[in-house]
């Protein structure tokens, strides 16, 4: 008898011990995109269930032939969780050879999506940020906000983070990583404030945590860029018309879901759009950008078949 074949897992700790660096995570999303140009990697649109107690549940599938992998990731985002000492977003990745069907390894979908979402921001940012970047703002300070503070860290001069949210600990968190990194770390008192004057700002709050919007594109300084990582959500989406250039994920996918993140009338393109030099990144120092997006099932098979390939070579 066949004794059954183990397949790998990968937990939040195996992947942080990885070391895998900012470049690599863009060099593995770029690499990816440039693929799927040449029908050598392909994405599906996210599939999303809505049920009536407010939780979101969500799955993202993309395959490459080079490497040979198929990634599926699965999140469930529950508003109840912390109650019971949980995150509120918990997910896992499976991965299988693209070509035999075979499971290759299982991977903590939580790293995966904070590690990647930074990553995809930073894959903008490279075109459509300043690289004297050196303030950045922080609307929500949780798990995004500390793998972007990590990200934008590697790539820009930064001196000062701005932080703004509303659970004070996590708030007293991520000051502690900024000036771990040797940054100023500044608490301010409303999201204008913060946004005010910075290079760099980053939204990533809590989606169901959101009665109206309260942020407005309006208050980006010349010459500033927005990862808008939370659906737009907490913002007047009709103020993104003041930026001079609003790029998002996904064009084809956005296209095929009802509830769009900011009229279509208003974006450059994607991201793929700005890798490939189909549109143009910034073109002056005075121009206001945003990158504004759900998730790239690309990013995520990115950063899955980065992090599976270390791993087996280690």
């Amino acid at each position: 008898m066949t004794k059954p074949r183990q397949i790998p897992y990968l937990s939040e700790d195996d992947l942080v011990a990885l070391n895998i660096t900012t470049a690599e995570v863009i060099d593995s999303i770029e690499n990816m995109i440039r693929g799927a140009a040449e029908s050598k990697v392909w994405g599906a649109p996210k599939a999303v269930i809505l049920p009536s107690d407010g939780r979101y549940m969500m799955a993202a599938l993309a395959a490459a032939d080079d490497p040979a992998l198929l990634a599926v990731k699965t999140v469930v985002l529950n508003p109840r969780n912390p109650e019971r000492g949980l995150p509120q977003i918990n997910g896992l990745v499976t991965m299988l050879d693209s070509r035999s069907g075979l499971p290759a390894a299982i991977l903590d979908g939580n790293w995966i999506t904070a590690v990647r979402t930074a990553g995809l921001s930073a894959t903008a940012a490279k075109h459509l940020a300043r690289p004297d970047s050196a303030v950045a703002a922080f609307i929500g300070c949780g798990v995004q906000a500390q793998s972007h503070l990590a990200a934008f860290a590697d790539l820009y001069p930064l001196k000062e983070a701005r932080l703004f949210g509303r659970g004070r600990a996590n708030i007293d968190k991520l000051g502690q990583s900024a000036e771990r990194l040797g940054l100023a770390a500044t608490r301010c008192e409303s999201a204008r404030d913060a946004v005010a004057g910075a290079d760099l700002i980053v939204t990533s709050v809590t989606v169901t945590g959101v009665a109206e919007p309260f942020l407005d594109a309006d208050w980006l300084a010349p010459g500033a860029f927005a990862a808008v990582t939370d659906l737009a959500v907490p913002w007047n989406r009709d103020s993104f018309a003041a930026l001079d250039r609003v790029v998002i994920d996904d064009l084809e996918q956005e296209k095929a879901l009802p509830n769009k993140l900011v009229s279509l009338d208003l974006v450059a393109g994607d991201l793929s759009d700005l890798v490939l030099g189909k549109i143009q990144g910034r073109s002056g120092d005075a121009q206001r950008t945003a990158f504004v997006f759900r998730g790239h099932a690309l990013g995520d098979l990115a950063l899955a078949a980065l992090a599976y390939g270390k791993a087996r070579a280690a």
